[in-house]
This record gives structure tokens, sequence and C-alpha cells, in this order.
């Protein structure tokens, strides 16, 4: 079955009009190394997190100066696990972010990760404080079996008290990752794991397949065929299962891997699926302005150092106009409710039709795609071919 990590990272539309809305921030830092882990991260016994955070506040003071922000709608704090912060870390942490990032809309949606076990009371009070109003936590399955073979060290009796802990520090919207196609899982355990989280009556789930990637253990072991991965029948019917169970558990499937309850849909990764512009910022982190994309140096002490001469960057580029034409089907098409014929044409002044005509057709007589109104989206089965979709379009117009 070919779907897509829904951590993928997406790329940058052409140009940007308007002041960016959307941040990003990266704390790279990890109690451990999962097995199938490739984010930017490191294990965080000797490593120096203040002057990290120092760093990170330099990047983003002269940020602001280059590209001054608009109103805030959404701010997220990726990792490595932010919340292995201490509490007077985080809280510096926090009073940085206000400081650079003032204005914020009276709705904004500020998240930030978090492993069940890094989340006492204390810790959770002062990111409730700080501004923080929605937590995802990283349980992945709800059997202890399955967490200690993909390298987590928590268990699910964590789950439950970080939960709870975070609804006396007086958060309700929550959300919890789960993952299927781990090794050893079974359709019967993904089944265990998607009524214990729905038991939990969250407003948003991510339940997003594993994909094997390089420079991880699991790619070592896969390697050496020493991985025990379930095999495609078995993965398609975990996908099918979850499907229909949020489905009638009142769950919108508003992504490929995402259900949410209405008005709970996440704010900030509509912003990477729709091509808006947001800043990125730390180590690795990636961030998509005005038509230019950049990726950040990854090492925490040279990206440290780097934020004391400038904007601690490895890359930066324009993204041609080509290749942001490709982002916006590829990104918009795993939003379930499709692309826009209309917001094409006022990004790129073209009709999509001209641009895409070829790959267009093949997917909608392949019953992958359907037309819906002013645009396209995936039909029930391009749901589970994700990729095969997306395939069609990148490189389309950049190969010729």
């Amino acid at each position: 079955m070919a779907m897509l990590n829904p951590q993928g990272t997406p790329r940058v539309k052409y140009q940007g009009n308007r002041k960016p809305q959307a941040v990003y921030l990266h704390i790279p830092f990890c109690t451990n190394k999962c097995f199938y882990c490739d984010f930017n991260s490191y294990v965080l016994k000797n490593q120096p997190v203040m002057e990290y955070l120092q760093g990170l506040e330099r990047e983003m003071e002269r940020t602001v100066k280059e590209v001054p922000p608009g109103k805030i709608t959404s701010i997220f704090v990726g990792g490595g696990t932010p919340t292995v912060l201490k509490p007077d870390e985080m809280e510096y942490f926090l009073k940085t972010v206000k400081t650079y990032f003032p204005d914020w809309s009276e709705d904004i949606e500020f998240s930030m990760e978090a492993n069940p076990g890094t989340t006492d009371l204390e810790k959770l009070a002062v990111m409730r404080a700080g501004g923080v109003n929605r937590v995802s936590f990283g349980v992945q399955a709800f059997q202890n079996e399955l967490l200690s073979g993909i390298g987590r060290i928590h268990d699910t009796d964590d789950v439950y008290q970080s939960l709870e802990n975070a609804r006396k520090a007086g958060f309700d919207n929550m959300s919890i990752d789960l993952m299927f196609g781990l090794p050893n899982q079974t359709v019967d355990m993904l089944a265990e794991s998607v009524s214990k989280a729905l038991a939990l009556n969250l407003p948003h789930y991510s339940i997003y397949s594993l994909k094997v990637e390089e420079n991880t253990l699991f790619h070592t072991m896969y390697q050496k065929n020493q991985l025990p991965l379930p095999n495609e029948d078995d993965e398609l019917k975990m996908y099918l299962l979850l499907m229909e169970k949020m489905k009638e558990a009142g769950y919108e499937q508003y992504e490929i891997s995402n259900f949410a309850k209405p008005g709970f849909h996440s704010r900030h990764n509509m912003a990477y699926w729709l091509n808006e512009d947001y800043y990125g910022l730390g180590a690795g982190a990636h961030g998509y302005v005005g038509g230019m994309r950049h990726m950040n140096i990854k090492g925490v002490n040279p990206y440290t150092e780097a934020t004391k001469e400038g904007l601690p960057r490895m890359e930066s580029f324009e993204v041609p106009r080509e290749e942001a034409m490709e982002d916006f089907l590829m990104v918009g098409l795993r939003v379930l409710k499709g692309v826009s014929r209309t917001h094409f044409e006022e990004q790129f002044g073209v009709s999509m039709e001209d641009m895409f005509a070829k790959p267009l057709h093949k997917m909608l007589n392949a019953g992958l795609l359907e037309e819906k109104g002013d645009g396209y989206r995936l039909s029930e089965r391009g749901i589970l071919f994700g990729n095969d979709v997306f395939g069609e379009f990148i490189g389309s117009l950049t190969a010729k």
C-alpha cells in the first residue's frame, strides 16, 4: 500500500502575499532515540539546553526583523520531545516566543508535542501559563510489548496519567498519535489501540503508517531482513479498519492520516497542506516564506554558534514556479476536501487543467481522483493509494 508519511515535510508555494501567520519551533532533544525516528533529534543527556534556547531566541529576533509577522494564528512546537525541557527552561522558552511573536489571534492554536511520561503537572501548568493550549501526545500503541519494540520509553499507564495531568492543568484540546504497520503488530492489536484511544473521547487523532527511513535502527534491521513487519494485505486491513472505526465514532477524516471532531482540525498542519507561508525556527527546521524555502543547520552546537553571527541557514533558495505548482497538487490532495481550481489560478495565473491535463485525466480514469465542486479530490480508493496519485504530479512540469 502506497501512502505518504504524514510527517513528511511539504514544500513552499511560489509567492507569498501576506505576512506569515504560522510559526514552527524545533526542540531537538529526546530522552532516547526511537528505532523508527529520522527526525533531527538528539539524546538529552549532557546537551547544552539553555544555550540552545538562547540561540533559538537570537534566531527569533533576527527573523522577525527581516520578515515581520502578521497576526499569529498557529504556533507548533515539535521535536524531538519539547516536553523534556525542565519547567524553568520551558518558562524561558515560552516567554521568548511571546516576546517575538506577540500579536496572537483570539482563537490561536498553540500546540506542543509531548511524550507520555515527560509531562508532570508542574510542567504542564507552565506550558498552559505560557500560552500553549493544545497538546499532541505521541502514544503510538496501547500494547506495552509493541512500545518497547519500537524504542518508546513510556507504557500505557503513562498515557493515562499524562492525559489526567493535562486535564488538571487546564487543557481540553488534546490529540494523540497512533501508528500502524509496526513490527509484530496484528490487525487485532490495532483495533484494540483504536478502541482504547476512542474511549478517551479526545477531539483529534493522528493515525499513520510506519515508514522505514534511512539512518534508523529499523532501516538497518530491514536491510538484514530482521524487521517483522505486517504484510501488505494486513496493513491495508489496518487502514480500512481505522477509517471505519473513526467514522463510526463521529470523527471526520479531513486528511489522509488525521481525524477530528468538528472545529478541531489541526490548524497548523492545514497551513502546511494548503501551502501557506510559515516560519521555521530551530536546529534543522524548515521554513517557507514569500516563495523562499530554507533549512537550518542541524547540529545543536553548530546551530547555536551560527545564531551568534546571523540566521543559522544551511540552505535557502527560491522555489521555482513549476515546482510550486506541483507542490500545490501534491500537498493539497492530502486534504480530503481536495484542491481548488480558483485557488490555483489566483496563485499562479494559469488554469490547473492547462498545466496538469495528462496526470489529472490519468488519475480520473484510474478512479483515484474525482471532480468535486471547484476542483479535485481523492476518491475513496485514491485515499488508500495516495502516493500513487501524488507521484503523478511530482516532476510532471519540472521534468519537461
